[in-house]
């Protein structure tokens, strides 16, 4: 269904929207903004997590697939003026299109299913970008779930969703978890935990030589500027370092996660 006309800045719809980019307002409404054509299209193929569009008029020609996919699925499409949309965008040029979404973090137990082989556990990320990227990642790496600790940035935040370029939807994403607490019950379920260690007793090469990758594995992967936190050799059953061939200091988080998650997805494979 279409609005009778734009909706504007002082529109409580818009009013509304516009709230829910804070944590606190978006875990209260269970609601989260997604914005620009790809990631609404990635949200529209989920059709009931989506609640309405907010568009600028042009968007209907532009993208007439995210039109027919909303009328298909009585998804609410509101045209408003470039100011509303600006109002709801995170980014310096909006793309023009943004969505109202349930919010789809999972419970563990329901992320991390006993048929689980590789999970990636993001532990104190505060960058909304890294979380985002971590979670396309894992996506890409055919990763069966994300995990994110209690103090890790919320995957809905509108930097992290548009770093996921529509992976939120893809795979179940578990968060406030108590990682130390959790690390138990993937044993149990017959998961290993590995932890991604700069200064790791073993490296990568060794655990893709010995077959230890090839394993059902939990990875999990640390704050950007202190890596894990003390006492999580504690819990995990190697700490592992990617060997640095080159003159480099050290790997970025999302460098990081991607060359393990990876590393075990092929190790998986060559094993199926």
């Amino acid at each position: 269904m279409a609005s009778p006309g734009l909706l504007t800045p002082q529109s409580v719809r818009i009013k509304q929207a516009r709230r829910l980019a804070t944590r606190a307002f978006r875990r209260k409404s269970g609601r989260f903004l997604v914005e620009g054509p790809q990631a609404v299209r990635e949200a529209l193929e989920h059709r009931e997590l989506v609640l309405e569009v907010y568009a600028e008029p042009d968007v209907a020609t532009r993208h007439r697939d995210l039109r027919d996919l909303a009328g298909a699925a009585d998804v609410p499409w509101f045209e408003v003026n470039r100011a509303a949309i600006e109002l709801l965008s995170e980014t310096v040029t909006s793309q023009g299109v943004v969505a109202v979404c349930s919010l789809v973090d999972a419970p563990l137990d329901e992320a991390v299913r006993r048929t689980a082989r590789l999970v990636a556990v993001g532990v104190q990320v505060r960058d909304p970008g890294n979380v985002g990227t971590l979670i396309r990642t894992a996506d890409a790496a055919g990763a069966d779930a994300v995990v994110l600790s209690s103090e890790s940035v919320d995957p809905h935040n509108p930097k992290a969703v548009r770093a996921s370029v529509g992976s939120v939807f893809h795979l179940p994403i578990a968060v406030d978890v108590d990682v130390a607490g959790a690390a138990k019950s993937w044993r149990d379920q017959g998961l290993q935990v590995l932890a991604a260690d700069g200064y790791g007793s073993t490296d990568l090469d060794t655990c893709i030589d010995d077959g230890t990758l090839a394993k059902p594995t939990v990875w999990l992967f640390g704050n950007e500027a202190h890596g894990l936190p003390d006492g999580y050799d504690a819990i995990v059953d190697r700490s592992v370092k990617v060997p640095i061939y080159g003159r480099a200091e050290s790997l970025n988080l999302a460098t990081a996660a991607a060359i393990c998650l990876f590393a075990s997805a092929r190790a998986q494979r060559r094993t199926d």
